[in-house]
This record gives structure tokens, C-alpha cells and sequence, in this order.
């Protein structure tokens, strides 16, 4: 097995873990959102474990991701969802995308794409409920629907699905919530009317999926609990096993005298004549600088403080006047699943102010990702080395 100086380790049979629970929760099929790189974690290993779980389609930001999970040879249904004018609809549609539609003017424009090429393009309706971020808009709704039927009509589209995304769905008792789901059920019925009628409808995101199994329609569509991040900590962890543990070999272990400094403006000076250890982790790699004084690691079955500046490749932990035992060569947890009392990412993300979901999406491409568990094994992926072994 490959070591590398930053190691981001991720287990598959907690993907796996994670897509049964949420599926229980819900008394749904779940759409594995792996947008972002899989939140991190890696796009393809991901998804195929997703599915190989039961998974029933996958689900993206961008076009570009939609595509590069294609060209990994993935072929089940993945919808995109964020475009911009410059989106390659042509490419989408011909890689059986499903195109998630925002606005009047970008039904027209893969409306344009799927005439030209002579494909029927597959979309789903994003409405805006609420969230008033993308979705096509309360104003915009009957022209955009008459429009919609009639690309149905000469066969430029076929509607696959209607969609929103939840403005308090980790509140999970807001009123907002039920008002959504209404405004969502509202528009199906308007493009049922119009002749358009979507095959499936989603809107819960991950909170819903483990607390509202009532906002469930056919499909519920989790981000975070995939990777085994609670949405809803003051409820407990549901059962999901967090998937990404982040660890460094201990680059240089040296001595430092009491009073000199440590790192960048010597924000932190030795109290005591001391031991510090470098890891090759920095703020490049997804160590927020703002963690600089507040993060700890673990080492075997002890915990040491982070000290000084981080800085953009490395940072610097106290072992103590002895050393702690610590030879250059270990294994530092900088965060794991906290099943034995080590860092989490819950841990980063509450010392300075952020939500896990950044810390985890944040890991750069630095950090070697290596899978495990078994089904790694069963899906033929990397063993270590950092690459696919499709």
C-alpha cells in the first residue's frame, strides 16, 4: 500500500452505509448528490459506490461534472442543475444529461441545442419556492410553462422531472419547509395541466431525508449525510459513518528552546524548552489559516495542539518536552470519524465559525485520496495509489 505525505482516506463502505440509511429514513430513492468532486471525496469512486448501494441516479452542479462522470464510463441518470450562458447544452444532451432548467431562456437554449442536433433533450423544472437563488422565477412561471409545453409538444424536450431546493431544511419543524413542499406540488400540478407532467419530484435534501420522510416525493436528494456529515447534530448522527479521514506523515520533529517562536509573526513562543513536529499540511491543502492556535491532531492515542501560523503547505504541532514518543515517519489524524475521541471535521468547522461541509469540500488535490473497504474491492478502485483501477 502507497503512503504519501498527505492522505485524505476514504471509506466506500460508509458511502455504502450511508445511501441504506438515508434510503430507511426517507422510504425513498435516493439522487447521490456528488457535486464538487464528490464534496471532496472524489466523483467517480463515489458514485459508483453509491449506486452499486442502491442509489437510484446521481446528481451535479455543473454540466462539466455531469460529463467527466460519463467519460468515466458512469451511465446512470445524472441531473446538472446550475448553468451558465456559456453551458455546453449540446454536449449534455448528447450524453443523455438531465438538464435541470433555471429560467425561460435556458429551456430556449437547449431547446436550440436539441434542434440541431435532432435529440430530444431530457429536462427537469427547477421552481423557485422560496430560496430565491436558481429556479425559475414566480414571474416567469406561465410564459415558462406554455413554453415548456410546447417544446414537448414538437418533441425538442421530454420533462423528466420537478425539483426545488429547501431554504430551512435543517430547521426541520419551519413552516417554510411545508410551504415549499405546497408551492412544489402547486407547479406540478400547473405542468400537469400543461401536458408536461414530470416522471419524478424532488426537493428533500439531506436533514429531509433523515427528519421529514413526509417531504419525500419519489426521490430525496442528499449531499452532506452521504459522506456520513450529521445535517442535524442536535439530533445525533442517524447511524451514518463519517467517510473521510485526512492524515499527514510527520515531516521533521526537531527541538525548540523556551521563549524562541514558532511560524509566521511567532504568534505562538515555546513556554518551555520543547518538542515541535512539521506536518506538509496547509492551507493549500484545506487547513484553514484561521485554525492557526485552534485545531489539535492525533497521534497513535494522543492528542497535540497545533501551534503558531498556519501556513500554506505546513504547520507545526507541540509533542511536549519529551516528544511524546513521536518519530518522524507517523501518522498525524489531522480528522477522522471521531469514533475514538480524535478531531473531526465538525471540530475544524466549529472552531472558527463554518460548517463541515466546507472543511470536507475544501481538501485540495494535494491530499492524496486513497479508497478502502470493501466495496473498493468489489469496484476495482485505488488501493492506495491515488489512481482508479477501473
Amino acid at each position: 500500500m502507497t503512503a504519501s505525505a498527505l492522505t485524505a482516506t476514504v471509506d466506500l463502505d460508509a458511502i455504502a452505509n450511508n445511501v441504506a440509511i438515508l434510503r430507511a429514513a426517507s422510504h425513498a430513492d435516493v439522487l447521490a448528490v456528488v457535486k464538487a468532486d464528490a464534496y471532496g471525496h472524489g466523483a467517480v469512486p463515489v458514485a459508483r459506490a453509491a449506486i452499486a448501494a442502491g442509489a437510484a441516479e446521481l446528481g451535479v452542479a455543473h454540466l462539466t461534472e455531469a460529463l467527466d462522470l460519463r467519460a468515466a464510463g458512469i451511465d446512470a441518470h445524472i441531473t446538472s442543475w446550475l448553468h451558465a450562458p456559456s453551458a455546453d447544452f449540446a454536449a449534455g444532451i448528447a450524453a443523455g444529461i438531465d438538464i435541470a432548467l433555471s429560467s425561460e431562456r435556458q429551456l430556449a437554449a437547449v431547446v436550440a441545442a436539441a434542434r440541431e442536433s435532432g435529440t430530444t433533450a431530457t429536462v427537469s423544472v427547477k421552481v423557485d419556492t422560496g430560496l430565491n437563488r436558481s429556479g425559475v422565477a414566480v414571474d416567469e412561471w406561465q410564459s415558462f410553462t406554455e413554453s415548456l409545453a410546447k417544446a414537448h409538444a414538437e418533441d425538442a424536450v421530454r420533462v423528466r422531472a420537478a425539483m426545488c431546493h429547501l431554504v430551512r431544511g435543517d430547521e426541520p419543524d419551519h413552516p417554510l419547509n411545508d410551504a415549499q413542499a405546497a408551492r412544489l406540488d402547486a407547479a406540478v400540478a400547473d405542468l400537469t395541466r400543461a401536458g408536461v407532467a414530470p416522471e419524478v419530484v424532488h426537493l428533500a435534501n439531506s436533514p429531509a431525508a433523515l427528519s421529514r420522510p413526509d417531504l419525500a416525493r419519489d426521490l430525496v436528494r442528499p449531499g452532506i449525510a452521504l459522506y456520513g456529515r450529521t445535517p442535524l447534530p442536535d439530533r445525533g448522527d442517524f447511524g451514518l459513518i463519517p467517510v473521510m479521514t485526512l492524515s499527514a506523515e510527520v515531516a521533521l520533529v526537531k527541538k525548540v528552546a523556551a521563549g524562541q517562536g514558532v511560524s509566521y509573526s511567532h504568534t505562538w513562543i515555546a513556554p518551555y524548552d520543547t518538542t515541535v513536529a512539521v506536518l506538509p499540511a496547509g492551507y493549500a491543502d484545506g487547513v484553514p489559516r484561521l485554525l492557526s492556535g485552534k485545531l489539535s491532531v492525533r497521534i497513535g492515542d494522543q492528542d497535540f495542539a497545533g501551534i503558531g501560523r498556519v501556513c500554506m503547505d505546513q504547520l507545526v504541532i507541540d509533542l511536549g518536552p519529551d516528544g511524546g514518543g513521536v518519530r518522524e515517519g507517523d501518522r498525524a489524524e489531522l480528522f477522522g470519524t471521531g469514533a475514538h475521541g480524535g478531531p473531526t471535521a465538525k471540530d475544524w468547522a466549529d472552531a472558527i465559525g463554518t460548517i463541515d461541509y466546507e472543511v470536507v469540500s475544501g481538501i485540495g488535490a494535494r491530499a492524496v485520496r486513497r479508497y478502502t473497504g470493501s466495496v473498493a474491492a468489489e469496484l476495482g478502485v485505488d488501493d492506495g495509489s491515488g489512481q482508479d483501477r477501473r
